[in-house]
């Protein structure tokens, strides 16, 4: 019974063992240790600790660089269009009416929900390190397109296919790293990816300067089609270097990175991320992965946490317009937003972390919403944009670990959250119409409010995982076995 109970309610290692850890009087980070050296140590593998840290190392020196870099062109190429914007010629030559860029931004925004699942299923049964360079070289040439667009109706069909195949990337690449990398690495790393995005603001603002400036009316080419071209062309370069430098999974002998990495390095990358796993793992398919998310608690209320968090920045596709009047040090932000993960990882909690950043975001929302003082708005959008991204990489990061019973279950989960999350980014894009410049009164209330309830699901999801990991704590007392719990 007590077997059972572990396949249902949670995952009992080396259930012959003796129960060496217990939550009352032993740290996650022991844990963690008693069941690495137990599955790791029985691989028979000399001095594998020191090996594992060459893991880690190789990792952070191939697989996130280079990811990072594919997700700043990401982003950079799906929200060149609010660049665009800045030339006056852009909305002139399309002749876009009052809500026709917020169409636009909410079509490519339903475009990379729609693929997101499939793709997320589909990249358990291939090798990312040909699919994600795929996808980036793909979409570096449909945002290109952009630039050939001439009405409202072409811009929203390429908006909505740029949409589509952007999508693989960002839930791609999180499943990906949640193959390498454990629990404890995970909320840094993803944290470290989200690092791309704040910074490809800053850079995607030089190069709209430097391209307005320079470049307008080169060649009988308006300033904002340069902006599509440049920027695209720069996008498809580095997917190229991308070709030769990602991994494939842990248990693969190929992929252009694994030269790096020895037998012994794959098979302890292998046997960690398996001890990692809270779960009982277990053969599985991409259709009973889908189920296996479908059918888990866990899943919608990541679902809930992910849309609120979503809607409570909003102003991310507005931010240019936003911040026009002064420069944000989007470096900084970049740097501070690491700074919780780093924090939650080494603590092993997530909810509280969430909480503290939605508080944060929520008194900058409330400052910018207060006030048109530019030294006031500068401050305040300084929290709530580090606030939102830091909390936007934990509540993610928190969904994919949490839901890894098997890679099929977190790939699918993982896609389904963001998927859900993305309603929010359906939404926002309403919050902010152009009479309500430049205070944006509604749009910082909405983002009050969504704060406020994106806080109250990481409460409750934290409540509900402490109960499930007092459960998994009596089938490990009941059967001898590890106790390792949930992250909390």
């Amino acid at each position: 019974m007590a077997t059972d109970k572990a396949l249902v309610d949670g995952h009992t290692k080396a259930v012959d063992a003796p129960h060496i850890a217990s939550e009352k009087n032993d740290s996650p980070d022991t844990l963690e240790r008693v069941l690495k050296q137990d599955l790791v140590a029985s691989l028979g593998i000399p001095d594998w600790e020191a090996k594992e840290k060459r893991v880690v190392k190789v990792l952070d020196m191939t697989l996130l660089p280079q990811l990072w870099i594919l997700y700043m062109f990401n982003y950079l190429n799906r929200t060149n269009i609010a660049q665009a914007r800045l030339d006056d010629d852009f909305e002139a030559t399309l002749q876009l009416g009052n809500t026709d860029y917020s169409t636009a931004v909410a079509l490519l925004t339903v475009g990379y929900m729609l693929a997101q699942l499939p793709s997320n299923m589909l990249i358990t049964r291939v090798r990312p390190a040909l699919y994600l360079p795929t996808c980036a070289i793909l979409w570096s040439g449909v945002s290109a397109a952009t630039a050939g667009v001439k009405s409202p109706g072409e811009l929203f069909a390429v908006q909505f296919i740029l949409g589509i195949i952007e999508a693989p990337l960002f839930p791609g690449a999180v499943y990906l790293m949640s193959c390498w990398y454990t629990r404890r690495e995970l909320a840094l790393r993803t944290a470290l990816l989200y690092s791309g995005l704040v910074l490809a603001q800053a850079f995607s603002g030089l190069i709209a300067a430097g391209v307005f400036a320079g470049m307008s009316g080169a060649g009988g080419v308006p300033g904002w089609q340069w902006l599509f071209i440049l920027e695209a062309a720069l996008s498809a370069f580095f997917a190229l270097t991308a070709y030769f430098i990602l991994p494939n999974y842990p248990h693969s002998k190929n992929g252009s990175a694994m030269w790096s990495m020895t037998e012994d390095m794959r098979r302890i990358a292998v046997a960690r991320i398996e001890a990692d796993r809270v779960e009982q793992s277990r053969d599985s398919t991409v259709w009973q992965g889908l189920r296996l998310a479908l059918s888990d608690p866990k899943t919608y209320i990541f679902i809930f946490m992910n849309i609120f968090m979503t809607s409570s920045y909003g102003f991310n596709n507005f931010f240019p317009t936003m911040v026009r009047g002064f420069g944000l040090g989007s470096s900084t932000i970049a740097l501070l937003l690491t700074a919780p993960p780093y924090s939650s990882d080494r603590k092993k909690e997530r909810g509280y972390h969430i909480m503290t950043n939605n508080c944060i975001s929520i008194i900058g929302f409330i400052i910018s919403v207060a006030t048109l003082n530019t030294a006031a708005r500068y401050t305040a959008a300084f929290l709530y944009t580090a606030g939102s991204f830091s909390a936007n990489a934990l509540v993610y990061t928190w969904a994919v670990s949490t839901l890894s019973e098997t890679p099929e279950k977190r790939a699918a989960g993982g896609a389904i959250v963001n998927i859900c999350g993305h309603l929010g980014n359906v939404m926002s894009p309403y919050f902010f119409p152009d009479s309500d410049a430049p205070r944006y009164t509604m749009a910082m209330i909405l983002q009050i409010v969504f704060a406020g309830l994106t806080f109250t699901m990481a409460f409750g999801s934290k409540t509900y995982l402490k109960r499930q990991n007092k459960k998994l704590k009596h089938v490990a007392d009941e059967s001898g076995g590890y106790y390792n719990p949930f992250t909390t």
